[in-house]
């Protein structure tokens, strides 16, 4: 506010705007605290990274997916967001949102993919090295629908660049704003057409990657 006044050459001291913007109630929106949502499990099943970064859509849907975790703020706090996102069409087929960053978060992101969908065996699913995605009880879950897990290289975040990239549109949109969204009713679907890494051009006719139900980091 104080660099905005000296701009327009208004005369003024960075203490007496403190001073006013508290009576007036009212204070600077501050970078957001970094939050560390990938954490790898030092004993988890060793799995390849089966996308290569290769996200372009490919003829028919439910044959390869890719996931994340990201926080969200709502009127009741951080809140976490598990999405799973079909490649081919960028639409998300599975999501979740908990006050924690359990495996069960993810699980039921999943399951819920498995419900809606009914993705063929050998289905791909791929995520970051999180110890979440990397657990024994995920792959056990994995395992029992046919869905081969693929996970990114370590520190190389645009190995998921669609989930990643979702995430980015969901908060530019105006998710981290407090207030927006509850916990109970945020609405990661209400957006308009997300363009990640490989999507067709402007003006195409792909369906959205945020058609998820209203409602989970």
């Amino acid at each position: 506010m104080h660099q905005a006044l000296r701009r327009q050459d208004v005369a003024c001291g960075k203490r007496r705007v403190a001073r006013l913007m508290r009576a007036a109630g009212l204070e600077g929106r501050r970078k957001k605290r970094w939050r560390t949502t990938t954490i790898p499990d030092p004993a988890a099943e060793r799995a390849r990274d089966l996308i290569g970064r290769d996200f372009a859509p490919r003829p028919g849907t439910d044959r390869r997916y890719a996931g994340d975790i990201t926080y969200i703020m709502t009127w009741e706090g951080w809140a976490y967001l598990a999405t799973v996102i079909d490649l081919s069409s960028r639409r998300v087929v599975g999501w979740a949102l908990a006050d924690h960053m359990r495996t069960s978060l993810v699980e039921e992101a999943l399951s819920m993919a498995f419900t809606q969908r009914r993705p063929a065996s050998g289905t791909i699913f791929h995520s970051d090295r999180g110890c979440q995605y990397t657990s024994r009880d995920y792959a056990a879950l994995a395992r029992a629908h046919g869905v081969v897990l693929s996970v990114s290289r370590k520190g190389e975040c645009w190995d998921n660049a669609v989930a990643e990239s979702f995430f980015a549109t969901i908060k530019r949109e105006g998710h981290q704003r407090p207030g927006l969204a509850h916990a109970g009713r945020a609405a990661p679907g209400r957006l308009r057409l997300h363009r990640g890494p490989g999507t067709t051009p402007a003006g195409s006719t792909a369906p959205s990657a945020t058609s998820a139900p209203p409602n989970t980091s």
